[in-house]
């Protein structure tokens, strides 16, 4: 069988059958992503092909660190044909290792090359991708229609002005691009240099000045409403865990008025203040039908000297093992006691953790919506086919897989749009070999229902996009 042929990962003719027939012509929706929004705003082109497949891209710079390549050649000021060089040299020694397949669907997919990359191949593949890449379709948003991006989700800070947002409303762009709400640096009251900082720049976009807490809550409010005229329908938080210690109104006053005078929050006060401010922020998400993302589990920038050298994101963070269901428990039980349960999709980073994820939305279900509390695909270390794999076994033993909203990119690159298919093919192949095997029902018209809603009809329901 040839590698990354039509049938790559596709096990049985019903598999088979499922992709080519219904996942593979599916719209996407990409609910969550971190695509720049200024890039698509200004239909953003690549010099070459190390700006688009290497800039920012921390999955391959690990993999170049750990084939013992200099950073000088990662994140350096080597050139581009000297970073490529340095990639290509690594490529052949990944194999089994998801960035193999990544790499070449994408060079098929948006190049049309059929290589492998290796220092063979690196100056033919090279000089190809460039000049596909000089083609007038081969901007931001070209790809995006190229793939049929029906919605793109961004990751927008409340201080973040949205005008990159309004301008890709303005333009004849025929994505929907929406802001998600992201306000983790609202919790920095242990940086009290850091949240100064912050604080400005939101009242800066928020026309407002925020001296107490009631002036910071009026602040993220009114940046909620601006986010939901801009499109938004989902807020997203990046937390270890989330805090569990209760607090009252009185206590985050002080602790917000003792840290914007300088004075740094104890960690005891810090989740105090953290969990008043996560059930405020899920009271917004439910009094608009929003959907609240929760990134629960990284440990980031643990390689302490190099995270401070190159900054956040930049492949020195790893899967944690912090205890997550008691907290869990007791925000979302917090919230459904006071009638203020939006819905939630829950992302964990540590495979441990699968079954109690896919187990406990189900007693946060309330009827009011299909999966309303979502267990959500494999992140980050999980986006690969074995985490995928246990993703969808663990949601299909303990709730309902048919409601699932499927696939998203989390992604910073526009080259990555090919790990929908990669997704749906091994969708295809979970349901279609277990059809074939008498797992599932001879009944091609239901599963077909099930491979499409999950591909794109749940998450356009689920969301409300109107796409």
């Amino acid at each position: 069988m040839a590698y990354l042929d039509e049938n790559f990962l596709l096990h049985s003719l019903t598999a088979r059958r499922l992709f080519h027939e219904v996942a593979k012509s599916q719209p996407i929706i990409d609910y969550h992503c971190h695509l720049s929004p200024r890039e698509i705003a200004t239909d953003h082109r690549w010099a070459n092909l190390s700006d688009i497949w290497l800039g920012g891209d921390h999955y391959k710079w690990r993999l170049m660190r750990a084939n013992g390549i200099d950073e000088e050649l990662i994140t350096g000021d080597s050139t581009p044909r000297e970073k490529f060089q340095a990639w290509a040299e690594t490529v052949p020694f990944t194999l089994r290792n998801p960035i193999h397949h990544w790499t070449h669907l994408e060079l098929q997919r948006y190049f049309s090359i059929d290589l492998m990359l290796s220092p063979a191949t690196a100056d033919e593949i090279w000089d190809r991708a460039n000049a596909t890449l000089a083609g007038a379709d081969f901007s931001t948003h070209g790809l995006l229609r190229k793939f049929d991006l029906r919605v793109v989700g961004t990751t927008d800070d409340p201080a973040d002005p949205l005008d990159d947002h309004h301008a890709i409303a303005a333009s004849e762009l025929q994505t929907l691009v929406v802001p998600t709400f992201r306000p983790d640096k609202a919790l920095l009251v242990d940086r009290p240099d850091l949240l100064a900082s912050w604080l400005e720049k939101l009242e800066a976009v928020s026309d407002s000045s925020i001296i107490h807490l009631s002036d910071l809550l009026g602040a993220l409010q009114k940046r909620h409403d601006d986010f939901h005229a801009a499109g938004g329908r989902l807020s997203d938080h990046g937390l270890d865990r989330l805090p569990a210690l209760h607090c009252t109104d009185e206590e985050a006053a002080m602790i917000f008025n003792r840290a914007r005078s300088g004075k740094a929050a104890s960690p005891e006060e810090k989740e105090k203040f953290s969990f008043y401010l996560m059930i405020f922020f899920g009271q917004l998400d439910a009094a608009k039908g929003w959907t609240k993302q929760l990134h629960l589990g990284a440990f980031r920038g643990i390689n302490s000297s190099m995270a401070a050298k190159l900054g956040p994101d930049t492949g020195y963070d790893t899967i944690g093992d912090t205890p997550q269901g008691a907290a869990l428990i007791g925000y979302l039980d917090a919230l459904a006691s006071a009638g203020a349960l939006p819905k939630i999709v829950l992302y964990n980073l540590n495979p441990r953790d699968n079954y109690l994820f896919a187990c406990l939305t189900g007693p946060f279900q309330d009827g009011t919506a299909a999966g309303k509390i979502q267990f959500g695909s494999g992140w980050w270390f999980l986006d690969q086919k074995n985490g995928m794999e246990l993703q969808l076994d663990a949601l299909s033993a303990t709730g309902l897989l048919s409601r699932f909203v499927g696939m998203l990119t989390d992604s910073r690159s526009f080259l990555s749009f090919p790990r929908h298919e990669y997704f749906r093919r091994i969708l295809c192949n979970l349901i279609g070999s277990e059809a074939d095997r008498g797992e599932l029902p001879d009944d091609f018209e239901a599963l077909s229902g099930l491979i499409g809603d999950i591909c794109f009809a749940n998450a356009k329901r689920h969301f409300g996009f109107d796409v």
